[in-house]
């Protein structure tokens, strides 16, 4: 099953480096996001599965995460269809290619169980998707791409880095090196506690910079700014899943070696900072794509907030990182056409994208009521759920700032959001010709119906899923 899942897109990959018709090509791309759905769904019904040598290994938490990354890319693949018509002006097999790539190694991540073939995978990530964000071809698109380069290369260095203080923190006790997850949970109570600290501090730093979380999430603004929405979406709902579920697995060794008091604390810290950092940038912000970027740090850091507040904040976050995924869908992917329509991405451009684009502007002011917590929908849900364990596990510190950031970030975004979707679109805007279609449209309105479900009524596959990974994380060996 491993690897069908892990074949079907580098297979579809290599043909689409080889199909000559441009207008073709992307259809390759929802062929295979129906191919990788349908083996996902079958594969999340026999977990956990495995292989002989426990190097690839779907467990609950993985499974979580590649429901979300199959689901996301699917919608995507729809839309990308749509978009790349508009973009004739280019060649598309690069990019065809590279959505195929990253689609492969995002679902290695998910599978890997060895923290050397986990590093590979988040290192393969990166390559795959730095031609997306070159696809505009522009200076500012090649300065995003090197930013992007350099500084996720740093971070993935001092995971390497931690990855070697992980395997010493067994050898430092006498016990057999290995990296291999079975073993160490199983060895966890034995190992160095200064070098397992250690590593996980590394570990966070280095796979929180694929995350963006603060301060490592220079990158972030450039790269989401100057990629496609297509693009953006899978960064902000694929990827950075994937990174977190790297910080996820080093703080379900140190739950099992009875340090998870120590990364907790480390997480709350993190998670506080990196939503204080957003809301500060988000505040008089006048680039669509640069907001939605900062918007992605702020949750981020909700993120590993709730794993550091633990107890029910822990199942809160699970369910937080599927909400923000799908809701960063709809916000980029609605940014996208906005950008189509009026050539532009700045306050200075766009205005009146109600009138302007009826359904990409109603669907991008839903989508920031969705992902700044406002109810019904999916994100008030697992925000509430992270604030309730908080204040009830007598945390009100970290409770009170996570609620008044909360605050600043729905000030800072809607200032932005309202100023794009009210009043009357410019004469230019006006003249170009792009419109709402069923490609550009009709995902981003699935997507947003999900994200209106998941706040009125958890399917039940879904709330078996995340408590299984909450019981995974929270097991001891």
């Amino acid at each position: 099953m491993a690897l069908a899942i892990l074949l079907l897109p580098l297979i579809l990959a290599g043909v689409a480096l080889l199909v000559p018709s441009n207008r073709a090509r992307p259809w390759l791309l929802p062929v295979a996001g129906v191919g990788h759905l349908s083996l996902v769904g079958a594969a999340l019904g026999r977990l956990p599965l495995g292989s002989p040598t426990g190097w690839l290994v779907l467990d609950p938490l993985g499974g979580l995460v590649l429901a979300l990354i199959s689901v996301l890319f699917f919608l995507c693949s729809l839309y990308a269809v749509g978009y790349l018509r508009h973009r004739e002006d280019r060649s598309n097999r690069v990019f065809c290619a590279c959505l195929l790539v990253f689609l492969a190694m995002m679902s290695l991540v998910t599978w890997a169980h060895h923290w050397g073939l986990m590093w590979v995978a988040m290192e393969a990530t990166t390559l795959a998707s730095a031609p997306l964000i070159y696809f505009n071809r522009t200076a500012r698109s090649l300065e995003a791409t090197w930013k992007y380069l350099l500084i996720c290369s740093v971070g993935i260095a001092l995971a390497l880095l931690g990855s070697f203080f992980l395997a010493y923190s067994s050898l430092h006790e006498g016990l057999p090196s290995s990296l291999l997850m079975e073993d160490l949970l199983r060895n966890a109570p034995k190992l160095s506690t200064p070098w397992l600290r250690a590593a996980f501090v590394l570990l966070l730093v280095g796979y929180g910079t694929k995350m963006g979380l603060a301060p490592m999430h220079s990158w972030k603004p450039d790269a989401y700014g100057e990629s496609p929405g297509v693009a953006g979406a899978l960064f902000s709902g694929g990827m950075t899943s994937c990174a977190l579920l790297m910080v996820l697995r080093i703080y379900h060794v140190c739950h099992a070696a009875g340090e998870a008091d120590v990364a907790r604390q480390m997480m709350v810290f993190m998670g506080l900072v990196s939503m204080a950092v957003a809301a500060a940038f988000l505040i008089r912000q006048r680039d669509l794509k640069r907001m939605l970027a900062y918007s992605s740090g702020e949750h981020m850091g909700i993120l590993v907030l709730g794993v550091g507040i633990g107890g029910p904040a822990l199942y809160g976050a699970l369910l937080h990182m599927v909400n923000n995924g799908l809701a960063k869908g709809v916000l980029f992917l609605s940014a996208g056409n906005i950008h189509r329509a009026y050539g532009g991405k700045s306050l200075d451009e766009v205005s009146g994208a109600l009138r302007r684009l009826p359904l990409s502007g109603a669907l991008f002011l839903a989508g920031f009521l969705a992902i700044t917590g406002s109810p019904p929908f999916g994100p008030f849900l697992s925000e509430f759920t992270i604030a309730w364990a908080a204040l009830g596990g007598g945390q009100f510190l970290a409770g009170g700032l996570f609620l008044a950031l909360l605050f600043a970030v729905f000030v800072g975004m809607g200032a932005t959001v309202l100023a794009a979707t009210q009043g009357r679109p410019s004469e230019e805007a006006l003249a170009t010709s792009y419109r709402d279609g069923w490609l550009t449209g009709g995902p981003t309105l699935v997507m947003m119906a999900m994200v209106l479900m998941l706040g009125v009524h958890l399917p039940v596959f879904l709330r078996t899923l995340l408590l299984d990974a909450v019981r995974f994380l929270e097991a001891r060996p």
